[in-house]
């Protein structure tokens, strides 16, 4: 581990970022170029004396999991994720695995995406990062862990993954997440994470298996949907997708047109998560 080359890395890309870069408020004029120290730590989940510790040479050695937020939270690109990982003393993912690092360009939009549910899924259906829209809308995601981090999993083991759809749209979503399954598995391999999924789901889910078996291949994302919130009831959006290059993470914006039902479904969803609505205040 290269302590100097790591603390000099981390305060060089820290001070080339601006707030608005990663979705912050300007605020004040700063007396110092780019963020904060704290500012850094919040977005990689980590606690402020513990990144302040690597920028000043005394830190810990980073674990992997540990620079894969850095590398998120600094917007790096893949050759700087990498030299990240090298100078901390780790190897460098050779290949980046689906839900390892968010590409910064589709990070980058998202930065910009306060005032409507927004988040980036892998191409194995792994939620890598949401805006706090879209935890309202979908809950928090981030608290899932191993095969279950996937939406495509959880739909299949897990009954109430189902509830934030209409019954008479369950059809269509088990074969579309199964579609999405299918083009990732051609493009990775039976050997991959893809074919871990595979695997996992031929066994646990009897439905999965008669979908799997129809060959359906294709990333689907309807363009106008409706998702069940629990207090508000059935929303009514339109959803638009940007992927990456290499189609290995896309960007998911949920919309609703300006004076409709569900353009104010989402406003009250935007106070949601901090206030608890009496029902009588609530739509339907």
């Amino acid at each position: 581990m290269d302590r100097a080359a790591l603390a000099d890395f981390l305060r060089r890309r820290r001070e080339a970022l601006q707030p608005e870069d990663v979705g912050l408020a300007p605020g004040p004029r700063r007396r110092a170029p780019g963020l904060k120290r704290e500012e850094v730590a919040s977005l990689a989940a980590m606690s402020t004396d513990y990144y302040t510790r690597l920028e000043q040479q005394r830190g810990p050695q980073p674990s992997e999991q540990m620079l894969a937020s850095l590398a998120r939270a600094l917007r790096l690109t893949g050759g700087e994720r990498d030299y990240l990982f090298q100078v901390a003393g780790r190897n460098a993912p050779t290949a980046v695995p689906a839900g390892t690092h968010v590409a910064p360009a589709l990070l980058r939009v998202l930065d910009r995406l306060d005032d409507t549910p927004a988040l980036i899924l892998s191409n194995l259906g792994e939620t890598l990062v949401q805006n706090r829209m879209a935890a309202a809308l979908f809950g928090d995601r981030s608290g899932h862990t191993g095969l279950a981090r996937s939406e495509i999993y959880r739909w299949f083991t897990d009954p109430t993954e189902r509830l934030r759809y209409p019954e008479d749209d369950r059809d269509r979503q088990s074969r579309a997440l199964v579609a999405t399954l299918r083009a990732a598995y051609g493009s990775m391999g039976p050997q991959s994470r893809a074919g871990e999924f595979v695997r996992a789901l031929r066994k646990a889910s009897p439905e999965f298996v008669e979908l799997w078996e129809r060959h359906e291949v294709g990333r689907r994302f309807a363009d106008h949907k409706t998702l069940v919130h629990p207090e508000l009831g059935p929303i009514e959006l339109d959803c638009q997708a940007l992927f990456t290059e290499d189609q290995s993470q896309a960007l998911l914006v949920l919309t609703a047109p300006p004076r409709s039902e569900g353009y104010e479904k989402l406003q009250l969803l935007r106070v949601l998560g901090h206030e608890r609505f009496p029902s009588d205040l609530l739509p339907g």
